[in-house]
């Protein structure tokens, strides 16, 4: 008898809802073409799609229910369901503080977890940002996670919600020890698909910058953070952790392997100019789409945890992450849109690279998992 693992994605209208289902139900497909070899029957996941809307792209095999996760009914659902598992992607972002951002990310993921705890759901897992520690010149040169979150000074309302989320999952996790919460924080997010403020500051004519100030960064692959919440799907990995790609890079070179030029400004200016346009009324995040704060101070965050406690590595480093980019950009300006990727010679040369990385992975994996049979 099958028995398949029942996984509600929430927030799948968006992107990251959207590309999470559309992962798991990938490995659904490899999964039967596997036999059964557990003695539960396992045969797959049962992927429940739930948003207030029905997602642009249908999703083939997508389960879609179409709720709020603040709906009172949203429990009774989960029981019915039998869900074992609630990936909570269910945000909006928020250039600046606002009730409707408040009130769906912040108290719709509060009901989320007092529903699901109420059903019996296993596991729970979220997205935040590493954002959430703020950017400071008293940071430490590696913020470890149980690192105050002093990100509810910024004037992001994105970056305060996710602060608010943290501290109420943190005393939930308390009041239910049975249940497995993972909390994923996530480093500057770039990719050729994905719309993040990271990318958006990338692809500015030009990116600002401030003038004397090059900080080191950190960023995270598109792809990278779908494989760390399917990870955290797949194992019990209790906890918060950092996750970004291997290696720290400054702001200065970052630009230049994307192929960016900058236009620094005096941050005395910067600020004065913001102040100015939200008087104003004009979207200063159009220029600024990441706070001056973050492109002056640091903010880079300890690894350990997730490479030693979590077992999660990204497939992509960073320099890897921003040349394929900057192969992207060049693509989409020179060249017909038909044009494969794969042509890029630097995406390739990086493609082999990390192939060879995760085969030297595998094979360690299997020297260890000998070792211990023997």
């Amino acid at each position: 008898m099958s028995n398949k693992q029942v996984i509600l994605v929430t927030g799948v209208a968006g992107y990251w809802g959207s590309r999470m289902a559309a992962r798991l139900l990938e490995l659904n497909e490899n999964l039967a073409q596997q036999p059964i070899t557990d003695g539960i029957g396992f045969s797959g996941y049962h992927v429940i799609g739930l948003d207030t809307e029905p997602p642009k792209e249908p999703i083939k095999g997508l389960d879609f229910i179409q709720a709020d996760v603040r709906n009172p009914l949203f429990v009774e659902l989960l029981k019915s369901e039998q869900v074992h598992t609630l990936v909570h992607l269910a945000f909006i972002e928020a250039n600046r503080p606002s009730e409707r951002a408040f009130d769906f990310n912040v108290i719709g993921a509060m009901k989320a977890l007092g529903a699901a705890a109420e059903a019996g759901v296993r596991k729970v897992i979220l997205r935040s940002s590493t954002a959430v520690y703020g950017a400071f010149p008293t940071n430490p040169a590696f913020i470890v996670e149980n690192y105050p979150l002093n990100g509810n000074k910024s004037k992001n309302g994105s970056i305060r919600n996710w602060v608010d989320i943290e501290a109420f999952v943190n005393g939930f996790r308390r009041q239910v020890p049975e249940m497995v919460i993972t909390m994923l924080r996530f480093a500057n997010i770039i990719g050729p698909t994905v719309d993040s403020p990271f990318t958006r500051f990338l692809i500015q004519n030009p990116p600002l910058t401030l003038f004397g100030f090059d900080p080191l960064m950190q960023v995270i692959h598109e792809n990278d953070v779908v494989e760390a919440l399917i990870f955290s799907m797949r194992n019990d990995v209790p906890g918060v952790f950092n996750v970004a790609a291997e290696g720290i890079l400054p702001l200065g070179k970052i630009l230049g392997l994307a192929g960016r030029f900058s236009l620094p400004v005096i941050h005395l200016c910067a600020y004065w100019g913001i102040q100015m346009m939200s008087a104003s009324g004009v979207k200063s995040h159009q220029y600024f789409p990441i706070e001056p704060d973050y492109l002056r101070f640091p903010w880079i965050t300890d690894l350990a945890r997730m490479r030693e406690e979590m077992g999660f590595i990204p497939a992509y480093t960073a320099e890897e992450s921003l040349r394929e980019f900057a192969g992207q950009l060049r693509l989409k300006k020179f060249k017909p849109e038909q044009i494969d990727i794969a042509y890029d010679e630097e995406r390739l040369r990086d493609t082999i690279e990390r192939r060879r990385r995760q085969r030297e992975q595998l094979a360690h994996l299997s020297e260890e998992t000998q070792e211990g049979v023997q």
